[in-house]
This record gives C-alpha cells, sequence and structure tokens, in this order.
C-alpha cells in the first residue's frame, strides 16, 4: 500500500496515513490536489486529507476536492495534533522574530503566538516551515511542527504543546482503495431546491429512521452564486437497509445526491499514536 498525503516528511498528515496504514508506504506532495491526482493515476493506491479541526475548523478544499473527483472515502483517523515551537540549534525563544507554520496551525496557536509578540508567516505546511527554518537556516526564526518534524530536520524543540486549546484533533479521510467490509458510516454530497422546508424535508428522511447525522456541512456551488452543497455524515453503513431507504426518499426531493464513501468510523478508544 502507498498512501499519498500532502506535506513534507514529518507533517500531521503522514502521522495519519500511518495510523491508517502503520506499513504503508507514504509519498508526500506540495497540494491536497496532487494528493488527488497521485491516487486517480495510480501512482499512490491510498491518499489522506485532513478534513476538519477541532479549534481551526473545515479544511473547505478538500469538501470541493471530493465531488470533484470519483474516489471513494475508505476510512477515518482522527489524529491529536501537538505544535511544537523549534528552531536552529543555540536559539532561545527570546530570539525568535518570525514564526512560519501552515495557515490553521498558526491559527490553532493564535493567542500563544501573540503572546510571544512574533510576526507569523503562512507556508504551504507544518513540516515545511520546519524544512525552510533548517535548510536557510533562518537564525531567528521558528517554525510549528510536530516533534518528527524537529528530528527529520534537525531542528530544537524550543517549546511543546503551544496550542491555545489541550485539545486540538483533526479528523482525515482516507480515499481510494475498496470499502471496509466492516463499515459503519457514510458520507454524501446534495444539493436541493431553494425552496421553503427543503432543508427540513431533507433532513427529516435520516431523524424519521433513528439515522445520525454527526457532521452537516455546506459549502458554495461554485460559478452559482448563492446555491449551495450540504455534505452530510451519516453514522450507519450504504446498505443498512434504514440508510438505504433515507438515501432512496432523499433522491425523490433532491436535486441530486451523491455517497462519497462508506467507511469505518473512527473509533477514539483505539488510537495507538
Amino acid at each position: 500500500m502507498r498512501i499519498a498525503y500532502q506535506g513534507e516528511p514529518g507533517a500531521y498528515s503522514e502521522a495519519a496515513a500511518l495510523v491508517f496504514a502503520p506499513h504503508a508506504e507514504t509519498l508526500p506532495g506540495t497540494t491536497f490536489d496532487e494528493v488527488f491526482d497521485a491516487v486517480l493515476h495510480k501512482r499512490a493506491t491510498h491518499g489522506i486529507v485532513p478534513m476538519e479541526n477541532s479549534i481551526g475548523g473545515t479544511i473547505h478544499r478538500n469538501y470541493d476536492l471530493l465531488v470533484d473527483h470519483e474516489i471513494p472515502i475508505t476510512g477515518e483517523v482522527e489524529l491529536d495534533v501537538i505544535h511544537c515551537l523549534q528552531a536552529l540549534p543555540g536559539t532561545t525563544i527570546g530570539d525568535i522574530r518570525i514564526v512560519y507554520s501552515h495557515p490553521q496551525a498558526l491559527a490553532q496557536c493564535e493567542r500563544y503566538l501573540k503572546d510571544l509578540g512574533v510576526t507569523v508567516e503562512a507556508v504551504y505546511d507544518t513540516a515545511g516551515g520546519a524544512k525552510i527554518v533548517a535548510e536557510q537556516r533562518l537564525a531567528n526564526a521558528a517554525a510549528l511542527a510536530s516533534r518528527r518534524a524537529a528530528d527529520v530536520f534537525g531542528l530544537e524543540v524550543l517549546q511543546d504543546a503551544v496550542q491555545d486549546f489541550e485539545f486540538n484533533i483533526t479528523r482525515f479521510f482516507a480515499i481510494g482503495g475498496a470499502p471496509p467490509t466492516d463499515a459503519n458510516k457514510t458520507t454524501l454530497v446534495f444539493a436541493l431546491p431553494s425552496t421553503p422546508g427543503s432543508l427540513w424535508k431533507a433532513l427529516s428522511v435520516f431523524a424519521l429512521r433513528d439515522l445520525n447525522l454527526s457532521t452537516l456541512e455546506s459549502r458554495p456551488i461554485r460559478g452559482r452564486p448563492w446555491e449551495y452543497l450540504f455534505y452530510a455524515d451519516i453514522e450507519a453503513p450504504r446498505d443498512d437497509l434504514a440508510c438505504a431507504r433515507a438515501l432512496t426518499q432523499l433522491g425523490e426531493f433532491a436535486k441530486w445526491s451523491r455517497v462519497l464513501g462508506t467507511y469505518k468510523g473512527w473509533e477514539r478508544a483505539k488510537q495507538h499514536v
């Protein structure tokens, strides 16, 4: 198994890939588009992409890419994200004037960085920020990234766990491959007519069958102002009778709908990294 991910070695997406399949080969890429492209053109058997962070919110680009590509969701991983302030060996916290990291990581450490009184610069990846500091030998600079990124790029951790909230969790989707036989969760996307009660009707097909929606997300339809797609996570496999009937009924009044994948939902008690 080869899993494509966005970022450099030491990125949180790489860690999530190895939680999903501990013995897999990993394939780094610069953008989320590259992850989908690697799976589509069979340079990787699977991809792993972040969807939501418990502090920073939704990664909207990946919802759009799920619609753009016919690549199914086949797994879910939740990863505890622990940001470390890291810099060239010998650097002290008082030396730091600028911090590099991914925009999501900067948002997750906003209060800490404000108290530090530093300038921030957003880059394409957390581990990429560590790479920039290390390869360019930037004095008075630091990165926010994982402890593994510090090991990979030879940086020194100045302070551990600097995120603003103790519980900082990112949810990832694994894409590609076959759906598991023990699937218990389904993700779909649908569009509704702009009429009174249309969303209520859509949600009622699940509520009347006691199907829980663990996530409901809306995204603009590109090129069609003020029209929206709705993404939902259903806590049931696609072939569950109640779920199948709900999807059939949804199709009666939705403008269109599509199942993006059925997979095994993450159970945090089983997390092993």
